[in-house]
């Protein structure tokens, strides 16, 4: 089981887009965020910023340097969706490990945009959706 929980936008300091974003949105930065990640709810999803070292705007609508973005999907495990979506064409980049069955892989989709399947440590699921911890 999977859900859309992230949507993750690249940039050089992370706290400064998500207090513009706040400003934009009226809705609060969280108050977790730090200078390498930040984000702000909108219900289930989360609008995020992660720092990017040595980061590069993009120059679209030009081609030279394409958009940046990638979405997050918190999985209750990752071998079913693994499977799963591999036999939907999606290609495994890499994988990262916290331990204890916890981390992220990263994904593209068949035309090679990025994505994550994510298991965070404290996530319960409940009726097919993930409860973060207080």
């Amino acid at each position: 089981m999977l859900k859309l929980t992230d949507f993750i936008i690249d940039c050089p300091e992370p706290m400064k887009l998500a207090a513009f974003y706040a400003e934009v949105t009226g809705e609060p930065v969280k108050p977790d965020s730090t200078d390498m990640w930040a984000g702000i709810k909108f219900g289930a999803i989360e609008l995020a910023f992660q720092r990017v070292d040595d980061f590069r705007p993009s120059s679209w609508p030009d081609d030279e340097h394409p958009k940046q973005f990638h979405l997050d999907f918190e999985v209750d495990e990752f071998e079913p969706e693994h499977e799963r979506l591999t036999a939907l064409g999606a290609t495994l980049q890499k994988r990262f490990w916290k331990g204890e069955g916890y981390g992220w892989h990263i994904y593209t989709d068949p035309v090679g945009h990025p994505f994550c399947l994510c298991r965070n440590k404290g996530v319960v699921w409940q009726d097919g959706t993930p409860i973060w911890p207080s």
